[in-house]
């Protein structure tokens, strides 16, 4: 088999960082400005119930500020020179019929097609959104907890200490062995997927871990290879609900493979030519559409690989 053609085109999850707004955190204590744009009429905002959106013929919804519901307001930022604003509200005070809510996964993909523009402030809103959900109380004293500097801020009424949104570092990697048409990558199914399902590994940083280290470890922990060289690839917002995917390539040092079996079902070594076979029988189903981890395995493989995909 030749080597596939170099990717030319911008790989699959960049549609959603590609347009990155100003997200103007020197307003977010400025009272008077924020009531002014919340005013304006010509300001965007979008409504989040608990931690979900509202489509409207297939896009995200932003209305004006005067038919948005009462709710907590977060400053989103600056897009082409308009305010976006993000209202949280309870998922049962939420506008209209509740099956018309739906999480922020299932718009990913149209919202990269058709407007890429909207992705990081649909991201910055979720993941502030799924923030305020889950921290609900102070975790050093148990205290009520109340937001500042519009929604990037949760300060306790009883010991008056600050809180600040998380973001749970993530790595995920195209592991590699061999050379020339003999290289192969190194895919896992996890327990719970259907069959036919494969994709790079991922895991959670450990605290005191290089990212680097967390590679090797999550890599030999659920698969037992060992890999040595780690080089930066890209990276991912995947506020689902608080993860930043850091995306790495790697090189095995061992090929042996002995999976864990409790996270990792199976894993195996594919050349080019196996994997483009199966995927094109549809044996095999690898991501597609804005993943990192379908840039990660079209990187490698030189090119979009044709056959079913999920993601």
């Amino acid at each position: 088999m030749s080597d596939p053609s170099p990717v030319e085109r911008p790989l699959p999850h960049v549609a959603l960082s590609a347009h990155a707004h100003n997200r103007m955190g020197l307003r977010r204590t400025d009272e008077a400005w924020l009531a002014e744009r919340t005013a304006d009429q010509a300001t965007r905002v979008l409504v989040v119930a608990g931690n979900r959106l509202r489509p409207v013929d297939g896009a995200v919804a932003w209305v004006s500020p005067d038919a948005a519901p009462e709710g907590r307001l977060v400053l989103l930022g600056d897009a082409d020179g308009v305010v976006h604003l993000a209202v949280l509200v309870d998922p049962d005070d939420a506008p209209g019929d509740p099956e018309e809510w739906v999480p922020l996964r299932s718009v990913l993909t149209a919202v990269a097609e058709h407007a890429p523009d909207q992705a990081p402030l649909l991201m910055h809103a979720i993941g502030l959104a799924e923030w305020h959900h889950a921290t609900r109380f102070c975790p050093r004293c148990g205290g009520t907890l109340v937001s500042r500097s519009a929604g990037h801020e949760l300060r306790c009424t009883q010991c008056d200490r600050a809180q600040f949104p998380r973001t749970d570092p993530a790595v995920i990697m195209a592991i590699t062995s061999g050379d020339g048409d003999d290289e192969a990558l190194l895919l896992g199914r996890n327990r719970a997927w259907p069959t036919g399902r494969w994709s790079t590994l991922a895991g959670f940083c450990e605290p005191g871990e290089t990212l680097e280290d967390a590679v090797r470890r999550e890599v030999e922990e659920e698969v037992g290879v060992r890999v040595g060289e780690v080089g930066y690839f890209g990276s991912q917002p995947w506020p689902l609900p608080a993860s930043l995917m850091l995306g790495f390539t790697g090189r095995a040092l061992t090929t042996d493979i002995d999976v864990d079996g409790a996270e990792i079902e199976e894993a195996r070594w594919w050349t080019r030519a196996e994997l483009e076979a199966a995927v094109r029988s549809g044996e095999v189903a690898v991501p597609h559409g804005i993943s990192i981890s379908s840039s990660l395995i079209e990187s490698w493989f030189g090119r979009p690989l044709d056959g079913p995909g999920w993601g």
